[in-house]
């Protein structure tokens, strides 16, 4: 058991003070990032339908100077919705305003990412 792909779901908020949709086709795909409210760290989700997808998605969201650490939840090497649902790598990086991550959804997967501002 991989308790670890559920830390998204414990830090994530249910209070929001903004959201935006950096890339959506309806009945296909959307990506979303909503800051937590009274706070700077912003939460990102990726979900497709049966296609695969890969996505570059901006940080332009972000204020200027500041620095987060970004916990990427994605889909593992050969996941698909049906055949291969468990495969989860998580990696985290430093990112600021302006970087793009590149994101690789896999058939019916996704992407969470939490971006936590540094002090």
């Amino acid at each position: 058991k991989r308790l670890d792909v559920f830390q998204f779901i414990r830090d994530v908020p249910v209070d929001w003070d903004d959201t935006r949709i950096l890339n959506a086709e309806v009945g296909d795909y959307i990506t979303t990032a909503r800051r937590q409210k009274g706070a700077e760290n912003w939460f990102v989700g990726s979900i497709t339908d049966e296609n695969p997808r890969d996505f570059s998605i901006s940080l332009d969201f972000l204020p200027a100077g500041k620095t987060y650490e970004a916990t990427v939840y994605a889909d593992g090497p050969d996941a698909h919705w049906k055949d291969n649902p468990y495969p989860v790598t998580i990696r985290k990086q430093t990112v600021r305003k302006g970087d793009v991550m590149n994101l690789k959804l896999a058939a019916g997967g996704g992407c969470a990412i939490s971006l936590i501002a540094n002090q």
